[in-house]
């Protein structure tokens, strides 16, 4: 912000385009049922009036990994600067880990979408058109919203459980079964982390049907951590269903790569893998065509 010289017109012109032009940052305290907090950070493009005053762009919501222990930073502000930089208001959940239990994230990241939604006119969103990624755990959070498993729970706190449309994946924690990201449920569910019915229901495979948004998902063939399988499982479930589902599976590469580039890399070395640095990309243009639709 400039300081105005009541002297000099200019000054104030240029003060006044100035606060036409910055973008909005700026983060929302989102209360968990538990006591806990989280918050929606936002990347918002202003309008201008040199170009479209009135414009209205679509939104995502970047759900991070980190095993519902922690929220990575490493899939958060860059991949949000990824599509802003595409022309999308980006958003980041910082959700309650543990000691946090299953519900707590799922009603926060339900919120959020809530929240996109109802500033829809002073964050410029096009409120029909808002997505959800979500990275590892982050996946299985953000695939756990959109399936059949959590409209009890949802209706029950008095969100839609048809708020996201469309879904992105990274090589997302799916499945509670025998290729299970063990951690990732063990942090969710704490006691009940052997609860049988419970982790069958958060098994995200099991629940996919005709109501479940468009998918876009990608992971490596050489994922350690989080398996394949669970990208596998996702795809056969949508394939079964008969939901519309877009997969890239790259040769090479382990867990938690994020952009894969030299900005996301752990300590700056690790997690460098050329072949997935396309997915911002590939994923940018499923989005134009199904936002088309």
């Amino acid at each position: 912000m400039l300081v105005e010289d009541a002297a000099n017109p200019r000054s104030r012109q240029t003060e006044r385009r100035q606060e036409r032009e910055t973008m909005q940052h700026f983060t929302q305290v989102i209360d968990g049922i538990d006591g806990s907090r989280a918050e929606l950070v936002g990347y918002v493009i202003d309008n201008s009036p040199e170009m479209d005053p009135d414009r209205r762009r679509p939104a995502i919501l970047i759900i991070p990994g980190g095993g519902y222990a922690i929220g990575s930073d490493r899939e958060s502000e860059p991949v949000a600067l990824q599509f802003l930089a595409a022309g999308y208001q980006a958003f980041v959940l910082k959700y309650s880990c543990v000691p946090s239990r299953y519900p707590v994230a799922l009603l926060e990241m339900a919120e959020a979408m809530s929240m996109i939604r109802g500033h829809a006119d002073e964050w410029h969103v096009d409120a029909g058109r808002v997505a959800a990624i979500g990275f590892s755990a982050g996946g299985h959070l953000a695939a756990n919203l959109t399936t059949v498993s959590s409209d009890a729970e949802l209706r029950d706190a008095g969100y839609d459980p048809a708020a996201v449309r469309p879904l992105l994946l990274c090589y997302p924690v799916i499945t509670s079964g025998r290729f299970a990201h063990r951690g990732s449920f063990d942090n969710l569910l704490g006691d009940g982390k052997d609860d049988a019915p419970l982790l069958e229901l958060l098994s995200i495979e099991k629940h996919v049907d005709t109501t479940m948004p468009p998918v876009f998902i990608w992971h490596t063939i050489t994922d350690q951590a989080v398996p394949v399988e669970n990208s596998l499982l996702m795809i056969q479930a949508c394939r079964l269903a008969g939901v519309s589902v877009e997969a890239h599976l790259f040769p090479s590469g382990g867990h938690g790569l994020s952009l894969g580039t030299a900005e996301t890399a752990w300590q700056g070395v690790h997690g460098i893998e050329e072949c997935v640095q396309v997915w911002p990309r590939l994923a940018a243009a499923w989005m134009r065509r199904t936002f088309a639709k």
